[in-house]
């Protein structure tokens, strides 16, 4: 059988097509390229253009770059037609994308600096939007890229440059075909093959063509999954698992109130993925927002940059809650992008409440970036408990299994556990067989020994003590290691390699022994150096997450060095020296900001424009930088560090990322024993079929713990009162760790739809008592503590997030209003007792007493029906807001509209105004000695009137 030649595989493609519904147009040159252009968009928007007409559009069309032509194509042309009325011009139908018009044809000459003859043109409403170029069986797939960047400099800029709106290249040699977005800068290796729903590669052009070039599928590849990407002005397209991820959740939304999660691999384009997803659900009619959430550790420079250069202005950098709480309050903004931090105040701070309480019954969906690490504490609940009608989506490259799940007093919580069902799978596996991230390199080496005794050398290659792992000897033999490896492990210094170490003691040790040996000509590597630190330098724990930037300490190991924060300055006086900078960790700012340069001067190696001067050859970490942080031009990883399961792949996947044909591989070299971990690791992540289910006890057998605990409690403290004789601090934290351990098992039974106390051997009453006085303890605690008084109960963590308080505001009265209505004779005066204690004994609802009872005593009677009290009580409290301030603009001679403005400035920043701003308000200017007075008494009236008629009215 003769090979297959590259003209009969344009034949069978062009009949493929035709047969797929395109309309088959013979088109050889530009001028019958613009001839049909011109007749296609007449259909498209049922309209005919004069010459002249058609001239403007062909002016228009021209202008710009390819990513400037992108946002063309989706907009509208404003055409001032010869009678001198304005036309709109559509060029695609993004919103539904199978009402545009596909044409193919073949052959196309254009005439640039040479003459050149594209294979194979898809046209979408007469423009040129797919190119495809074919060569025949045998031949590298390569040459067509190859062809098409060739065509990009030599012709795609001719005839009015109308071949630069092609959005998606495919390129096929019959056997593998591959497509990718309309981006110059892209190297062979991110072109992409099409795959189905379970990541099996479509390879062959007749398949790809029926999955991937269909019309309804290229429509909507066009239509919703290209990306403008703000910062670098390129055009991206997703990949096949992207895009399936992306329709998984928007056919959860669509059909289903349940939640979900992604799981694909770190370093397959998560963000970009999630991101997407964010903007095509927030254009569904029935979802009022989407809410983007990251780890405010995760929200650094490069993902800040990320964010906004999918959508330009989306991210607020400031810690104010009020900036999101204001964006969850504008209707016009669909889709919001916060951190976990911010959304977890705005709806755990009543002053918030009040704002975004009209929230609470809307569809709302938030999306969760690295899910694992943002979504396993209370915020969760929280979200689920103030939404009522939201779904939740999470994204994670190394998800919980019941392996790697933490294990607590009542087993271990999976990712499962919290977002259902996975929706969608692409593992790590998937990625390096698509290459879509780089193998990893893996080199172990045994740095102890064990001296020779009777029975001869015994190598003792995983011993991990303390004492030897961290002897100097063994670290300056390690970084003489390092020196003399690095230059072949990152191509003569092309790369950035990071140094992950155990303890922060351990990497003064290392940073200060690199030092001195450049220092003394060993080398010339630019190492820099960041971890977090605390003032009291209490011993801490790995967590192996990235730490917040509040200057919390990093575990420091067993041996204490100097004060970390003065080696810190030391080393970042250093930085500065060597980088013209000027950090310090004088304030949160400053040492944020120096985190920031070394993630920006790390991420930005891969622009041209960077200046070797600017480079960092090797980064000293502890946990930072080894979750979240993706820079391609980090190639290596130096381990001397334990770490495992989910941990593990995060460190290792910092070096995989692909860029171009250097960069091979990512480079692990370990000096502690982690190959079994790395095995262990490497294969749960591999695994699609990982145990996910953890089954939580039953029912019962939680209530029995709890009984048994309630018991041990009892042991301690038999009543209540008891507490109080508790003398030494040794018997109250007994108490505490005893009532700890009851709330713990209650906050796991409260979950439970068929919960009840009477199950319970103690009482709901007695339960909140002891709460009462495990709360006095914790008090007196922090106020010891002010003291500067030394005591054992300072370290205890109360967990107070265990401990959720019924809200007792306006509402909550209305529905006892409510109930009261019912009431008749004794039982009536009764509940109105009831209500009016409860508004006396609450800090926020006293103010509000004699306006409620005001309302009980004249405005209830006159209510028949129970279900309009709540709006009766809005019109009434209305009207009494109206009065107050009138009341206080006639005591003060205040001009009514300037002051309401006051006022609802006040209540929305939150900040009191100045004496100068209350003077402009006056009717009457006072004289220079009354004006403080005055203003100072003013202000003191619009505080009363803020507290009573704004703070705490929560509907």
């Amino acid at each position: 059988m003769s090979r297959q030649s590259e003209h009969i595989l344009e034949q069978e493609l062009v009949k493929q097509l035709i047969n797929l519904g395109y309309e088959y147009v013979k088109i050889n040159d530009s001028e019958e390229l613009f001839a049909n252009l011109k007749q296609q968009l007449e259909n498209f928007n049922g309209h005919t253009y004069s010459d002249q007409e058609f001239n403007q559009i062909l002016n228009h069309l021209s202008k710009g770059n390819v990513f400037e032509k992108a946002k063309t194509l989706r907009d509208r042309f404003a055409l001032k037609r010869e009678d001198e009325q304005t036309l709109y011009v559509r060029f695609f139908n993004s919103e539904d994308w199978t009402q545009n018009h596909f044409q193919v044809t073949h052959q196309v000459t254009a005439e640039g600096t040479y003459k050149t003859r594209y294979d194979v043109t898809l046209l979408v409403n007469g423009l040129p939007l797919v190119q495809i170029e074919l060569k025949r069986r045998g031949l590298e797939l390569k040459e067509a890229f190859n062809q098409i960047n060739r065509y990009q400099r030599h012709s795609f800029w001719s005839d009015s440059a109308l071949f630069q709106y092609v959005q998606i290249f495919v390129i096929s040699n019959g056997v593998n075909t591959k497509y990718y977005a309309n981006n110059r800068k892209q190297s062979f290796k991110q072109t992409f093959f099409w795959a189905d729903e379970k990541n099996n590669n479509i390879t062959k052009l007749e398949k790809f063509t029926d999955a991937f070039l269909n019309k309804n599928h290229l429509g909507k590849m066009i239509a919703k999954y290209m990306v403008m990407n703000e910062t670098f002005k390129i055009l991206m397209v997703l990949r096949p698992y992207q895009y399936y991820a992306v329709e998984a959740i928007i056919d959860q939304v669509k059909n289903s109130e349940k939640n979900g999660y992604i799981w694909h691999t770190t370093g397959s384009g998560k963000t970009l993925t999630s991101f997407k997803a964010s903007q095509v659900i927030m254009n569904q009619p029935k979802i009022h927002k989407v809410v983007f959430v990251v780890d405010r550790k995760d929200l650094d420079y490069q993902t800040a940059n990320e964010f906004n250069a999918f959508k330009k202005g989306s991210i607020d950098m400031t810690e104010n809650t009020k900036g999101l709480v204001d964006q969850l309050k504008d209707v016009n903004n669909k889709l919001i992008v916060t951190t976990i931090q911010k959304l977890n105040f705005a709806i755990k701070r009543k002053r918030y409440h009040k704002q975004i309480e009209y929230l609470r019954d809307k569809k709302i969906v938030f999306i969760f970036d690295e899910c694992h690490r943002s979504q396993f504490g209370d915020t969760h609940q929280r979200i689920i408990n103030f939404f009522n009608d939201c779904q939740l989506f999470g994204f994670t490259g190394t998800p919980i299994f019941a392996d790697n799940a933490i294990k607590n007093e009542l087993g271990k919580r999976t990712t499962k556990d919290l977002f259902d069902e996975c929706l969608h799978k692409y593992v790590i596996t998937d990625a390096i067989r698509d290459k879509n991230v780089l193998k990893f390199a893996l080199e172990y080496y045994s740095t102890i020994k064990r001296k020779p005794t009777v029975g001869g050398d015994i190598n003792v290659e995983d011993i991990d003590r303390a004492e030897a792992m961290s002897d100097q000897v063994r670290l300056s033999n390690i970084a003489d290691f390092i020196i003399a490896q690095h230059d072949r492990k990152t191509h003569s210094k092309a790369y950035t390699a990071i140094f992950a170490v155990n303890w922060v003691d351990e990497l003064i040790t290392y940073y200060d022994l690199f030092k001195e040996k450049k220092e003394a000509g060993d080398h010339d590597l630019r190492i820099a150096t960041i971890f977090s630190y605390e003032t009291n330098e209490d011993d801490s724990d790995a967590t192996g997450e990235l730490p917040d930037f509040n200057l919390a300490a990093e575990p420091k190991g067993k041996y204490q060095t100097s004060h970390t924060r003065e080696k810190l300055d030391e080393y970042i006086a250093d930085y500065n020296e060597m980088f013209g900078t000027n950090f310090s960790t004088c304030d949160t700012k400053s040492y944020e900001n120096y985190y920031k340069d070394i993630s920006k001067r790390i991420k930005e190696r891969e622009k041209e424009s960077f200046q070797d001067k600017d480079r960092i050859d090797i980064l000293l970490v502890v946990n930072m930088f080894l979750t979240g942080f993706d820079a391609k031009k980090v190639n290596t990883l130096y381990v001397d560090k334990n770490l495992r399961y989910h941990g593990l792949i995060q460190a290792y996947s910092r070096t995989n990322r692909v860029i171009n044909e250097q960069k091979s591989q990512g480079n692990i070299l370990c000096f502690r024993n982690l190959k079994e971990r790395t095995d262990e690791a490497l294969t749960l992540f591999s695994n699609k079929d990982a145990k996910e289910e953890i089954f939580v006890p039953e029912y019962d057998e939680i209530v029995e713990r709890f009984n048994s605990s309630f018991i041990e409690l009892l042991q301690i403290v038999p009543t209540v009162k008891s507490v109080d004789n508790l003398v030494s601090e040794d018997d109250q934290l007994a108490f505490i760790k005893a009532f700890r351990d009851l709330m713990r098992i209650f906050n796991v039974l409260k979950t439970f739809a068929d919960f009840e106390w009477d199950d319970l051997s103690m009482e709901e009453q007695q339960f909140e008592d002891y709460k009462s006085k495990y709360l006095d303890l914790h008090e007196m605690v922090k106020h010891d503590h002010q003291k500067e008084k030394v005591s054992i109960l300072e370290d205890v963590d109360f967990e107070l997030e265990l401990i959720h308080r019924d809200e007792i505001n306006v509402a909550y009265i209305l529905k006892l209003i409510a109930k009261m209505k019912h009431a008749e004779g004794s039982d009536k005066d009764k509940q109105k007792k009831a209500i009016l204690d409860i508004i006396a004994g609450d800090v926020e609802l006293r103010s509000k007493r004699e306006l409620i009872e005001k309302f009980i005593e004249e405005q209830l009677p006159n209510i028949d029906d129970v279900d309009a009290i709540q709006d009766e009580f809005d019109k009434y409290w209305q009207e009494q807001k109206v009065l107050a301030l009138n009341k206080i603009c006639e005591e003060e001679n205040l001009d009514k509209k300037q002051f309401k403005n006051l006022v609802n400035t006040y209540v929305f920043t939150g900040k009191k105004p100045l004496n100068k701003e209350i003077r402009e308000c006056l009717e009457e200017r006072p004289s220079v000695l009354e004006a403080h007075r005055i203003s100072q008494r003013i202000i003191s009236k619009m505080d009363e009137f803020v507290n009573v008629f704004v703070d705490e009215m929560v509907a």
